[in-house]
């Protein structure tokens, strides 16, 4: 048996050839682009602004930032709206064996799930700042790494943790 006909040796050179492609997508189209990260930065700010307001804080709202009046706001910069983290996800989806309908309905509710853990994170370390002004910059410098890769470790291991219709394919990688 050859190294790369080892599952283990398979999902890795899987998994690294989409994060070198998807890199090349993204640097070198979607955000010089622009369009898609302004979007989810604005619907972020939007829907924070939303639930910071309905806290019964007063808020404002400028382009991408989003804060209580009286205090500086959060940016939600091209790194801070979740997209890679997204594409970090949707690499170990796809390199795991299973399913495409399985993993397409998988990836669009991890996609979800992981815009939800950003947009609370975005709330948080908006009230972060006025509430518990001392703890901010540790909270935003670390909450990001620390969030994201736990929720996508989670759902990473529930995915193959999925009862596949084949239980080869899941004791594969194994």
């Amino acid at each position: 048996m050859s190294v790369f006909e080892k599952p283990i040796v398979r999902f890795l050179v899987k998994a690294l050839g989409f994060f070198v492609v998807w890199y090349i997508i993204y640097e070198m189209w979607i955000l010089p682009d622009g369009r898609l990260d302004e979007w989810i930065s604005l619907n972020i700010v939007g829907i924070s602004a939303g639930v910071i307001d309905w806290l019964g804080y007063d808020i404002y709202v400028v382009n991408r930032i989003v804060g209580i009046m009286g205090y500086s706001g959060v940016e939600v910069i091209d790194g801070c709206n979740g997209i890679s983290a997204i594409g970090l996800f949707l690499g170990f989806i796809i390199a795991y064996p299973g399913d495409w309908r399985t993993r397409l309905s998988f990836s669009l509710m991890g996609i979800a799930i992981i815009y939800l853990v950003n947009l609370c994170r975005i709330i948080f370390l908006v009230i972060t700042k006025v509430e518990w002004p001392g703890l901010f910059e540790i909270t935003h410098d670390y909450s990001t790494t620390t969030i994201f890769y736990l929720v996508i470790f989670i759902l990473w291991v529930i995915w193959v943790n999925l009862d596949f219709s084949n239980k080869r394919i899941s004791n594969e990688v194994a």
